[in-house]
């Protein structure tokens, strides 16, 4: 009987140090970490008109805790990459995009209450005027993802529009 007793106990303690590995192994599979999942995938991404204009492979990297954007312009000449994470700390998203331009922004936010992740920068010091890039992704109900890229006043009057895209799953 005591045998039988101590079996257990021992298959208990295993099953027990088998859970908290299984938690401490996944340190980014919470809700939050996975709030910008819906924009995983390969795509093909048209404008407004219906023209394709780039393909954009989105996929999870780092166990789970970075995805990573690879863009490819269709006229194959401007290309990027973006890094986006959920950090814990201050459970905040941030997004950092370099270009085979050069051009790196850098993007915070979360999704807002229509489930839209909405990213936007720091204010920019301009000649021109100040101003915030703000892009926004949107799970549309037919699984594609809009995605729209504008320039903000400090006030949230839009200045202009830069990126429009309609995702499309190629995958």
């Amino acid at each position: 009987m005591k045998l039988v007793n101590l079996s257990v106990i021992i298959l208990l303690m295993n099953f027990n140090y088998l859970i908290s590995q299984n938690n401490e192994s996944c340190a980014c599979c919470t809700e939050d970490h996975k709030a910008f999942d819906f924009w995983i995938g390969d795509w093909t991404v048209y404008n407004s008109e219906g023209d394709i204009i780039g393909t954009n492979k989105i996929e999870k990297k780092q166990d789970g805790c970075v995805l990573q954007e690879n863009w490819t312009s269709s006229n194959q000449t401007n290309t990027g990459t973006s890094y986006n994470i959920f950090d814990s700390t201050d459970n905040i998203w941030n997004q950092v995009w370099i270009s085979n331009t050069g051009n790196v922004l850098k993007l915070k936010g979360n999704l807002n209450s229509k489930g839209e992740m909405v990213l936007k920068s720091e204010l920019v010091e301009d000649s021109k005027g100040d101003y915030y890039n703000q892009i926004t992704w949107s799970k549309n109900k037919d699984g594609s993802v809009t995605q729209k890229w504008i320039i903000i006043d400090e006030n949230g009057d839009i200045l202009r529009d830069v990126f429009s895209g309609i995702y499309r799953r190629s995958d």
